[in-house]
This record gives C-alpha cells, structure tokens and sequence, in this order.
C-alpha cells in the first residue's frame, strides 16, 4: 500500500527535518524526488542518501520566497518531468508575542512561511491542470488554529497556511487535483535541538524533558511520523482525500 512508483514529487525544504523525513520515505516508496531548497550542500547530502539506497533524486537550490528563484527551479524540474506531486515543507520559525514582533520580523516570516508556498503553489498549478491531475501537500502547523504562547508571526503565517489550502482544494476539483495540508505539534528536528543546544547550554536534557512532557502523549513528534502521514496524504490511496487539515499533535488539540 501507499506506493508512489512512477511519482514525481518536489519537496521543498527537502534538506532537513521533516522535509527531509519526507524527501526519503517518498522516494522509499518509489517516488523520483526533486529537492528544492535554499541549502544546496545539504540537500545534495540528502539526495546522496536517497541514491545510494536506489532512488532517485536531484537538488535545486532555490529561496522559495523568490517568485524568480521558484520560477527557475521549478522550470528546470518541468523540462526533465512533469510534476504530479509538490510537498511545501520550507519555512521558518519565530519566537514573540505581538509587541516584541517588528515589522521586519512580520514581513520575514510572511515571505517564506506564505508567499514562499504561494509561490511553489502557482509555479505547478499550470501544469498540473493542463496534466488534470496533481497533489499538494502543504506543512501547516497547529499555531494556526490553536492560541500558542510567543507565536504570534508564526501562527499567522501558518493559518494562512491551512486558508490557502482549503482555497486551492475548492478552486481545482474539477482538474482532479487534491489540496491537504498537515499540521504538526512539536516535532523532534535538528532545528529544536539546536536552539536548545544556543540557548540553554548544560540544560540541553532537561529542556528536551520539558518540550516532551508539554505534549499530551508525552514525547515530541518525530519527522518520520509526519512523513508518515504525508505518504498516506499523497498516494493514491487518500485519493477521496481533499481540503482537508490533519493534525498530527500527540493529542495537543484535543487532550491538553
């Protein structure tokens, strides 16, 4: 089950964390993977891993908050193959409450959080009606529809997130194409550990402890569960599946 032989799936922010959980059980399942992602050397890391175990994969360095950049990734990636399959995972955090939020800081997150999946979005949406088939999968978050303390830049970009899913699911059912987006919790990523790792030197474990016991189920969320659910959300078996946000949280929405 949840096969993807013969797919051809970008994945954005494919270099790392949950993208890369993504980039790598996709291609397991025999999707040919196109990394699009602003860190080149790591993606390529990324790719030589998919490789060496088989698969298929090629990188484009491109800053998805760059109508030009996603517009030359993407052609580039449609002159090889035409792309059934696009998986938005870039984005970027950020810690604050509304009045210790610049505008610069506001502006940042909206670039790469929402203009950045606008723009990946719009550069196969094309295509994908012309083929009348196609699969989004957008990586919201649970900040968009629940209130997270110091959140407040990136709850918006993510609920802006979960809005333009819905949007795109409605706007092109007649094309056979279908629009989900996943909303995560905590997720255990090489970026949590590493502001852990700046922020609270020699208390490393401790806070670790502290972000698992803040989640219902008692543990972060690990990249692969939510590449999980992505493979579900994209093969052919989720095909009565659109419009959809999935939560995947350790039971934070409905338990805390």
């Amino acid at each position: 089950m949840f096969g993807l032989e013969g797919r051809v799936a970008v994945v954005t922010g494919g270099a790392s964390g949950i993208g890369r959980a993504i980039a790598e059980m996709f291609a397991a399942h025999g999707a040919r993977i196109h990394i699009v992602d602003l860190n080149e050397d790591l993606s390529e890391s990324v790719a030589e891993v998919i490789r060496g175990l088989g698969g298929s994969a090629n990188v484009y360095g491109c800053d998805v908050s760059d109508q030009q950049s996603v517009e030359r990734a993407f052609a580039k990636i449609m002159a090889e193959e035409p792309i059934d399959t696009l998986v938005n995972s870039a984005g970027i955090p950020h810690v604050g409450k509304l009045e210790n939020t610049s505008e610069e800081d506001l502006d940042r997150i909206y670039r790469v959080n929402v203009k950045g999946t606008f723009h990946c979005m719009r550069a196969c949406i094309e295509p994908m009606k012309q083929n009348r088939r196609g699969v989004i999968l957008n990586l919201a978050s649970i900040a968009g529809s629940a209130g997270l303390p110091d959140r407040f830049a990136y709850s918006m970009s993510k609920g802006a997130v979960v809005a333009m899913t819905y949007s795109v699911a409605r706007d092109y059912l007649a094309y056979n194409i279908r629009c989900n987006c996943i909303s995560p919790a905590r997720v255990r990523t090489p970026f949590v550990e590493s502001f852990v790792r700046q922020h609270y030197a020699g208390r490393e474990s401790e806070i670790l402890e502290n972000l698992n016991r803040s989640q219902p189920i008692g543990r972060m969320g690990d990249p692969c569960e939510v590449a999980a659910m992505a493979l579900f959300l994209c093969s052919n078996q989720a095909g009565f599946v659109t419009g959809g946000d999935y939560p995947i949280d350790g039971g934070f929405l409905s338990l805390r």
